[in-house]
């Protein structure tokens, strides 16, 4: 799976490369800041499919589990469902 922490070090990085190059021409401004955010956009989508196979292993898991333990899986369900239903009329 991915890091949010080296992911958000990523992103302060490339916000300091970004507002570095304040004598350059608006055409090389432009450039980085495009290019930069084409690498950002790529690491998303490599983060997110990495995410998205996590998630895909983890369902048939989950599936296994509830359908072994069909009463208990409801059982929790009502059970956390009380206790969402409770934090949520305090507030």
């Amino acid at each position: 799976m991915f890091d949010l922490h080296a992911l958000k070090d990523e992103l302060q990085a490339l916000e300091g490369d970004v507002s570095r190059p304040l004598n350059a021409t608006s055409e090389g401004i432009f450039d980085t800041s495009k290019n930069r955010a084409e690498t950002l956009a790529d690491q998303i989508k490599a983060a997110l499919n990495d995410l998205g196979k996590t998630l895909s292993e983890q369902e048939g898991h989950i599936e296994n589990i509830l359908s072994d333990r069909p009463i208990t899986s409801v059982a929790s369900a009502l059970a956390l469902g009380v206790v969402v239903g409770f934090m949520l009329g305090r507030n």
